[in-house]
């Protein structure tokens, strides 16, 4: 009995395995597919993009529309002030949008919904799993591709009669002019005060409209730079970049995925009224959305400044510049890894789990939120905020009063941790403070695979 039952478990298995394998094979066929009809709507894009278009110049349509376009954008067409004219004005309009993650995607949904008659997608990365939450264009399927071709997928089943154009690439002063001057309007969906700088820099030389957008944890802005004889452009409002570690991104500082989505949403519907002369845009005028408490703010902006150093009547910038330099940070959104503090700070993962086994005091300056995701044993948790509002020293004074007792202080990636250790040596400067490199993230990567990261 004991050999049946044990040949009948064996043969539960192999039927298992074998159901698992086809189930493997289908899902292989079924994206084999996907990729065959995608690339039969892309040789038909481009069939009625080449119809239009003579070496990437749209040859202007004039107001008359197809059975199928009456019929897909007829909710816009029947709107007032819209109609036929419009529409064929952004049948012949090209867009740029720089950035396929939480506010490209939205963005680049509703312009090939409506009609644009041209997208260019611009963006160096690839999807993960981190970025499903908020880029919708991606999916589970798509991942480890670069997100201008999941992008491209995704939007080709939108709208066919759209002219997709791909650039994987990070944009930089080399190929910038090249590419946007191309497009008749460029959407900055990027996040990050490198490429903004860029852009709007490009987007002045040649004399293109930017729309703007930003989301942050629950918060969104919205503009339109340089459009119009009196609308300042984003050198107007800053002319000096922000310190590196004043900067906080996604990556740092979280978001809401429908923040993006609104402000995503609404960067298309600016590029769509920039394009077609209908509707009033926030030219001169900043968008502020609180997505906590459901609020939007407009705020009226400063004119054109004199002495802006790119779009004045005597600009300095004639050219663009190594904008990494500039801003003396890297041209990406990822979190980049800051040196704020010496050498002799900091202790990599390894010299912490030498010294691990004598006492020492492990505080995690992280959120309380974040805290609780996960931690290292025997942390203690004190955030950034008290440690710079000296709140720590009350609760740790009898570890600060014996200064042989080393502290180790971390964070997720090594950055927040340095400007708690400065402060923290700046009150304490014989105590031994330690800064651990690289943060949850070194450990994850050097020590423990099996522990999460975010």
């Amino acid at each position: 009995m004991a050999a049946d039952s044990e040949d009948v478990s064996k043969e539960l298995a192999n039927i298992s395995e074998e159901i698992r394998s086809l189930r493997l094979k289908l899902a292989d066929k079924t994206r084999q597919l996907e990729d065959l009809q995608a690339a039969q709507r892309a040789d038909e894009a481009d069939n009625v993009a080449n119809e239009r278009s003579a070496n990437s110049i749209f040859t202007p349509r004039i107001n008359d529309l197809t059975n199928d376009e009456i019929e897909r954008y007829s909710r816009q067409l029947i709107l007032p002030g819209f109609g036929v004219t419009a529409q064929t004005k952004l049948i012949n309009s090209s867009f740029l949008i720089v950035g396929m993650g939480g506010l490209g995607c939205p963005a680049a949904q509703y312009l090939i919904a409506a009609g644009s008659g041209r997208l260019g997608l611009v963006d160096y990365d690839t999807v993960d799993r981190t970025n499903l939450h908020r880029q919708t264009l991606h999916t589970e399927r798509t991942i480890g591709l670069p997100k201008v071709e999941s992008a491209k997928r995704a939007l080709e089943q939108l709208n066919p009669n759209c002219r997709i154009d791909l650039h994987k690439l990070m944009l930089d002063s080399r190929v910038a002019l090249d590419i946007i001057k191309q497009y008749d309007v460029i959407l900055d969906c990027t996040d990050n005060v490198v490429t903004r700088y860029l852009l709007n820099d490009a987007c002045v030389l040649l004399n293109k409209p930017l729309v703007s957008g930003s989301a942050l944890q629950f918060d969104g802005q919205l503009t339109v730079y340089h459009y119009g004889d009196t609308c300042p452009c984003y050198r107007c409002l800053f002319p000096v970049p922000p310190p590196p570690h004043a900067v906080t991104n996604c990556g740092d500082g979280g978001v809401m995925g429908a923040i993006t989505g609104v402000i995503g949403s609404m960067q298309a519907l600016e590029a769509i009224k920039v394009a077609t002369g209908v509707g009033e845009t926030f030219a001169g005028k900043l968008l502020i959305f609180d997505g906590m408490n459901g609020i939007f703010r407009n705020i009226k902006l400063r004119g054109r400044s004199r002495d802006c150093k790119v779009c004045s009547e005597n600009p300095m910038i004639t050219q663009l510049i190594d904008y990494e330099q500039f801003c003396s940070m890297h041209a990406s959104d990822d979190d980049q890894p800051l040196q704020l503090i010496p050498s002799e700070e900091r202790i990599d993962v390894f010299q912490y789990i030498d010294m691990r086994s004598q006492p020492h005091l492990l505080i995690d300056v992280r959120p309380q939120n974040e805290f609780e995701i996960c931690r290292l044993p025997s942390s203690v948790n004190v955030p950034l905020k008290e440690i710079l509002d000296n709140k720590f020293i009350e609760r740790f004074a009898n570890e600060l009063a014996d200064e042989k007792l080393p502290i180790v202080v971390l964070c997720r990636r090594g950055n927040d941790s340095q400007i708690a250790v400065q402060h923290m040596c700046n009150k304490f400067p014989s105590h031994a403070i330690r800064d651990l490199i690289g943060g949850l993230y070194a450990w994850h990567y050097k020590v423990d695979k099996d522990f999460p990261i975010y």
